[in-house]
Order: C-alpha cells, then structure tokens, then sequence
C-alpha cells in the first residue's frame, strides 16, 4: 500500500510539474484564439461593428462608439500579451468583463461559463514558468 501510495505521490508531483504550465499555455492560446479572431471581425468590418454596438448590442453605461473601440482594442492586445505570457493576469481581466458582459446583456450561452472558468483559472495561477512573466520575474 505505502509503495502505491509513494507512486501515485510521485505521479502527482510530475503532473504538477509539467502538467500545469503545459495546461496553462493551453488555455492562454485557446483564449487568446476565441479573442482574437473576433478582434480582427470587428476592426476589418468597423462600420459594421459600430452598427451593431448602436443596435444590437445593449452595453450599459459606455456609449456604443466608446465600447466598440474598447472591445476591439482589448481583443487584439489581450490575446496577443496571453500568447507570450506577458502581462497575462492583467490582460485577463478586460476579458473576463467583457465575458460577463456578454453573457449578461446579450447573449447567454454556456460557452461563455467555460470561458469565465478558463480565464479565471489563468488570473488565479498566473501564466506558468513557460511565459515572459515568469522570464521577466527570474530576471529581477
């Protein structure tokens, strides 16, 4: 039993080891890629965009214009600072926002949890050992 035991601790270290910062890599490419292709929809079809901010979209608070800018700067420079692990808990959160904004004010989908839950994940953790945060804080 105590050699199992040892094996399946042996195991889990491993796991954590090269799982998690595999795992984290993962999810900042996957949410980077959801982020980034809607950025670039919305800036090659601006006045498209800033349509459907006027009619369809009903984002409280902000004018249309403001937060058809404001989403699409965040979509393609949030994905690009998760790709390289730069900044990455920081660029998480417009995200998550605009996450909880599309679920609650147009659009409600179970995608969007799965979303909340990986992001989330990546605020918590950080970026893992295989980002330039984590180059950046060894160098310091």
């Amino acid at each position: 039993m105590r050699y199992i035991r040892s094996k399946m601790m042996n195991l889990f270290r491993l796991l954590e080891a090269y799982g998690w910062p595999l795992l984290l890599v993962v999810i900042r490419f996957k949410m980077a890629h959801i982020f980034w292709k809607s950025g670039r929809v919305k800036f090659v079809h601006w006045d498209a965009t800033v349509s459907l901010f006027k009619f369809e979209y009903k984002v409280p608070y902000i004018s249309p214009v403001l937060a058809a800018y404001f989403t699409t700067t965040f979509e393609l420079v949030c994905p690009v600072l998760l790709v390289f692990g730069l900044m990455t808990r920081l660029a998480t959160v417009p995200l998550l926002i605009m996450t909880a904004v599309i679920q609650f004010t147009y659009l409600q989908h179970s995608d969007h949890t799965y979303w909340a839950i990986l992001l989330g994940t990546v605020l918590l953790k950080g970026a893992g050992p295989l980002s330039l945060d984590a180059y950046c804080c060894k160098r310091s």
